[in-house]
């Protein structure tokens, strides 16, 4: 007989703990904890990682930039390459096409002004890599170097917010290997 309980309570103590032990853990678990909801989470991080590293490849065919080409642009009118303005809920990107006219004739600026080829678009951050990739290398004159700004319109309520979305962009170009000249250049005029 006490041989026929200690058997029993060998037998069914461990299974009594795990029971005990599984009870506790599936009652405290959250429903965005299950499974699913993390495997979906790690495919979403998968396939962001793979979008950033298809943009960085083909980002690595425009040149390294030469600090002697852009150091010394002071003014918005003559920075040529991207430029990012940060804002509350989006980024907007300015790009400037190069002139595609090459007659000697007739000069191309009497053909395409600046102002006709440039082009602002308002992207979502999570769209940035994709936004940059898309540009052709004409539009990277300095090479991989891209401005960047805290939108001065945006209302002092909301500059906290601004500055997390510098930061996540700055993040987000760093993982591009593109070169950040932060705008506007301390103690300089636009």
């Amino acid at each position: 007989m006490k041989l026929k309980q200690a058997l029993s309570t060998f037998l069914f103590g461990p299974v009594l703990i795990a029971v005990v032990v599984t009870g506790c853990h599936s009652s405290t678990s959250s429903p965005s904890a299950t499974p699913d909801a993390a495997a979906q989470a790690r495919e979403q991080a998968l396939a962001a990682a793979k979008k950033t590293d298809t943009a960085r490849q083909e980002l690595e065919e425009i040149p390294p930039p030469a600090k002697s080409h852009y150091m010394a642009i002071h003014t918005r009118e003559s920075w040529n390459n991207p430029f990012l303005t940060v804002g509350n809920t989006d980024v907007t990107l300015r790009v400037i096409s190069p002139d595609q006219t090459h007659s000697a004739a007739l000069p191309s600026t009497m053909l395409k002004p600046a102002k006709a080829r440039r082009q602002e678009l308002e992207i979502r951050l999570a769209d940035l890599p994709d936004a940059l990739s898309a540009l052709p290398r004409e539009d990277w004159p300095y090479g991989r170097v891209i401005a960047v700004e805290e939108d001065p319109a945006e209302t002092r309520a909301n500059r906290l917010q601004v500055r997390r979305n510098v930061e996540s962009t700055m993040q987000t170009l760093n993982n591009l290997g593109i070169v950040i000249y932060e705008w506007p250049v301390t103690g300089l005029s636009r």
